[in-house]
C-alpha cells in the first residue's frame, strides 16, 4: 500500500512541498531544519564519499558519523561539530540505523538527544521533519494514521481519506522516522510502536490492508527519566531498542565549547552582534551550572548542595542567549554579568522556597570569595534581593 502525497503538512504555510516528503526552506525561516542549514556540508559529504551506503541512504555511516563530530573532507571543505561527545556513542548510534533494531537516544535534558536525532536524521535520508512529538496528549493517530472525516463521511473508508502519519510515511519512503519525549507518550500510545518495530508493518484493518516498510526505514525516539509524569517504556517496546546513553559533557572546557557554539549559531539567526567578553561570560555561567549540578567546587573543596532543576547545557545556552540579547539592545555593547544574572537565578531557583535557600548559600560561600567574581556576585545580589 502507498500512502497518499496529498495531505498539508503542519506549517504548511511556511515551507514549500516539493516531493514526497521534502520541504523547502521559506525565504526566511527562523530556524532552518538541519538538511537546510548544513545543505552544504551534506552535498560535500555526498560528494567525496566512496564508503558502501545502506539502502536509501543519502551517506555512508562513515560519513553519517564525521558530520555528526566534525572534520576536514580531501577538498578543503570543513565540516563543522554537531556534537560534542565521545566519538563512539556516535559510531553505535549510527550503526543501529544500519540495522533492524531502533534507536532510543537517553539522558537529562540537556544532552543534546532532540540535536542529535534531527542531525542523524537529515544526514541518512535528508529528511528531519518526518517527526511525532510526544506529549501527554498525544494520541494513538499521531503514531499511526488518521482519518479526513469530511471524505471519510461522505466516501467511507479510503485511501484518499486515510491521513498518513510520520511514521506511516517514513515506512513508505524507506526514511528515518524521528519520535520526541517518548516517555511522555501515554503507555498505550507507545505500544502501537511495537508492531511496527517488530514486524516491520503497520496494518490498516479499516481498509484490509496493510503499510510494510521498505528497506531504509528506521526510527529514532528520545527519552529521559528524570521528568515528573514519565510513562516508563514497557519491557516488549524497550526490546525493540537500541538504547544509547547521552551523557552530560565530560569537562568544563567541552561544555564551553558547546554553549558558545549554540549561542554563535542562535544569534545570527537573531541577527545578534558578536558582542566582547562572551567567552569569559560563558566560562563563569557554565562553571555555576557544573558546581551546584555536581554538588561540589570545580577544585573539590567545597561540597554544594544541589537545586532541583537540571542545569543542563541547554539551560546555559538559554542564559547566555538571553544575555547577548539583553547586552545588544539595552546595554552598552559588552556581555556582563549584569546581563546574565536575572537568567541565572530563572534557571537555579526553580523551586521558589528550596532552591532559593541553595542558591543564597552558594552565592554567598562560593561567588563572594571566588577572585575575580565580585562583579558576578553583585549582580546576583542584586537580581536575589
Amino acid at each position: 500500500m502507498t500512502v497518499p502525497e496529498t495531505i498539508p503538512q503542519p506549517g504548511a504555510g511556511a515551507v514549500t512541498d516539493t516531493g514526497p516528503g521534502r520541504a523547502e526552506p521559506a525565504a526566511e525561516a527562523l530556524r532552518p531544519h538541519a538538511e537546510h542549514a548544513f545543505a552544504h556540508e551534506l552535498a560535500a559529504l555526498a560528494a567525496a564519499d566512496d564508503h558502501p551506503r545502506p539502502a536509501r541512504w543519502r551517506l555512508s555511516p562513515r560519513a553519517v558519523a564525521t558530520y555528526l563530530l566534525g572534520g576536514t573532507l580531501p577538498g578543503g571543505t570543513v565540516i563543522t561539530p554537531k556534537y560534542v561527545g565521545p566519538r563512539r556513542i556516535v559510531e553505535v548510534a549510527v550503526t543501529t540505523l544500519a540495522t533492524d533494531r531502533a534507536l532510543l537516544l537517553l539522558g537529562v535534558p540537556g544532552t543534546a538527544k532532540t540535536w542529535v536525532s534531527e542531525h542523524l536524521a537529515a544526514a541518512v535520508s535528508g529528511d528531519s521533519t518526518l517527526l511525532v512529538q510526544g506529549t501527554a496528549g498525544t494520541p494513538e493517530e499521531a503514531v499511526r494514521y488518521g482519518w479526513n472525516y469530511a471524505r471519510l463521511l461522505a466516501e467511507g473508508p479510503s485511501r484518499a481519506a486515510l491521513v498518513p502519519s510520520p511514521v506511516m510515511r517514513a515506512m513508505d519512503r524507506g526514511a528515518t522516522a524521528r519520535v520526541e519525549e517518548l516517555t511522555r507518550i501515554p503507555a498505550d500510545v507507545q505500544d502501537t510502536l511495537i508492531t511496527i518495530l517488530s514486524e516491520k508493518t503497520l496494518p490498516v484493518p479499516e481498509l484490509g490492508e496493510e503499510v510494510q516498510a521498505v528497506p531504509g526505514f528506521n526510527l529514532i525516539a528520545t527519552a529521559n527519566d528524570r521528568d515528573r509524569g514519565v510513562n516508563e517504556l514497557s519491557s516488549a517496546l524497550r526490546r525493540r531498542f537500541n538504547t544509547v546513553v547521552l551523557p552530560l559533557p565530560a569537562t568544563a572546557e567541552d561544555e564551553v565549547d558547546i554553549v558558545a557554539r549554540r549561542v554563535d549559531q542562535l544569534g545570527r539567526s537573531l541577527e545578534l552582534p558578536s558582542l566582547p567578553g562572551g567567552v569569559e561570560e560563558i566560562r563563569r555561567v557554565v562553571t555555576v551550572f557544573r558546581e551546584l549540578r555536581d554538588g561540589v567546587t570545580a577544585d573539590g573543596r567545597t561540597r554544594l548542595k544541589s537545586p532541583s532543576g537540571t542545569l543542563s547545557t541547554a539551560e546555559a545556552i538559554s542564559v547566555v542567549t538571553g544575555g547577548l540579547a539583553l547586552a545588544a539592545h539595552f546595554g552598552d555593547g559588552v556581555l556582563r554579568p549584569s546581563d546574565l544574572a536575572a537568567g541565572i537565578l530563572g534557571a537555579v531557583v526553580r523551586d521558589p522556597a528550596a532552591d532559593r535557600v541553595v542558591w543564597q548559600e552558594y552565592l554567598e560561600t562560593v561567588v563572594r570569595e571566588r577572585d575575580g567574581w565580585k562583579d558576578l556576585y553583585r549582580a546576583c545580589r542584586e537580581v536575589s534581593a
